[in-house]
Parts: C-alpha cells; sequence; structure tokens
C-alpha cells in the first residue's frame, strides 16, 4: 500500500533505484523469454521429428519381427533374443541451453556386428538378423527421443518459471513502486506548497510589523518637530 510508505526524499531516491533496477531486470527476463522459446521451438521441431521416426521405428521392427516369426518360428526367435549377453548401456552428461541444463544421453553396445549377438552364425538367418537391425534402430531412436523430450520438458517448465516472474515485475512489482513513487511526489509537492505558503505568511507578517515600525518612527519624528520651538 502506497500509505505505508513514509514520505521522504530519503525513500523516493531508493524507490527511483528499484525501479530503474526493477524495469532493468524485467527486459533481462523477456530477453532471455523470448530466447527460451526459440530454442523451444527448435527442440519441438527435433522432438516431432524423433517421434515421427520412432513410430517408423517401432513399425518397422515389427515387421520384421513377425515376418521372422511366421519363417523362423517363435522358439527360434526367443532363442536369439535370451541369446544376447551384452545389453546397451547408457551415460548421460548435460549441456547448458540458455541457463538451462539439460540431459545428453550417450548410448553404447546397441548396434552390435553379427558375431557379438550371441545367438552365433550357424544358427541364425537372415530374417533374425533383420529383425535384431531393426530393434538396435528402434532403440537408438528412443534413446534419443528420451534425450530430446527431457530437454523439451525442462526448458518449457524454464519459460514458465521466467514467464511468471516477467509477468510479477510487470503487474505486480512496477505498479506497486511506480505508485509509492506517485504517492511520495505528490506528498512532497503538497509539503512543498505548505512550505511556501507557511514562508509567505511569514514574510507577509515581517513586512507588516515593518511597516507598523516604520509608521510609528514616522509619527514619533512628525511629533518632535512639532514640539521643537520656533528659532527667532
Amino acid at each position: 500500500m502506497a500509505e505505508d510508505v513514509k514520505p521522504t526524499r530519503k525513500n523516493l531516491m531508493a524507490i527511483e533505484d528499484r525501479i530503474e533496477l526493477s524495469e532493468r531486470g524485467h527486459d533481462t527476463l523477456e530477453q532471455k523469454r523470448d530466447g527460451l522459446i526459440m530454442e523451444f521451438m527448435d527442440i519441438l521441431d527435433q522432438a516431432q521429428d524423433i517421434r515421427s521416426q520412432v513410430e517408423t521405428d517401432y513399425e518397422t521392427a515389427q515387421q520384421k519381427l513377425d515376418m521372422a516369426r511366421a519363417m523362423e518360428g517363435d522358439v527360434a526367435v526367443r532363442g536369439a533374443a535370451a541369446a544376447l549377453k551384452e545389453h546397451p548401456e547408457l551415460t548421460t552428461q548435460s549441456k547448458n541451453i540458455m541457463g538451462v541444463v539439460v540431459p545428453q544421453i550417450e548410448a553404447s553396445k546397441v548396434k552390435k556386428p553379427l558375431d557379438e549377438r550371441g545367438y552365433g552364425l550357424i544358427g541364425s538367418s537372415a530374417r533374425i538378423d533383420e529383425t535384431a537391425d531393426a530393434y538396435e534402430e528402434l532403440i537408438d531412436s528412443i534413446i534419443l527421443a528420451a534425450e530430446v523430450e527431457t530437454a523439451m520438458k525442462k526448458m518449457l517448465e524454464e519459460i514458465e518459471t521466467t514467464k511468471r516472474r516477467v509477468n510479477a515485475l510487470e503487474f505486480k512489482l512496477l505498479p506497486d513502486l511506480k505508485q509509492n513513487q506517485e504517492y511520495i511526489e505528490q506528498k512532497l509537492e503538497e509539503q512543498e506548497r505548505e512550505e511556501i505558503f507557511r514562508l509567505k505568511k511569514i514574510k507577509a507578517k515581517k513586512e507588516e510589523e515593518e511597516a507598523e515600525e516604520r509608521a510609528i518612527e514616522a509619527d514619533g519624528e512628525e511629533g518632535a518637530t512639532t514640539a521643537s520651538p520656533k528659532a527667532d
């Protein structure tokens, strides 16, 4: 509330400093928000592309799997899957996008040569190999999708946080500060007018008193002149 602020020049200077600082902060946050939105739109495009890629890879992998089951039998396919000894390994790092830390996922042992899949070259078939290839591609796409989706989520959260800060400055803090500034300036102007009026009254009273003193002195001089004897 403006009425809770003591109307002094010291408080006015402090509020003006806060307004200047808040306006600079508001401009900085607006620039950050706009930059984050641009980065988010780029990531969103990537996310849409990778989602389409995951869907395509999943359909391809399912088709290859169905074909392998039909041609080689379910037992052979399950046996090839169970022969896998080395599973994919994931390591996470982080990168900074305009102050937002997002994950960067590194995967190893996802795509393997035929002789490292565990089921052996003699006991396998081209259809099982194609199925394995397709699922390795699918896993690669899913890992990339996880990275992009997580980055997108973190960017969106930061955008919302920055927007709230911008709105708080624009619609709450700055209007309150400017209202307090206006209130103090009004009160100081009123005080200044009252002081000028008071000084004018003091000056008028002093002039009146001086005029009365001059009148008294003039009357005294006139009386003294009248009372003095005329020279012969």
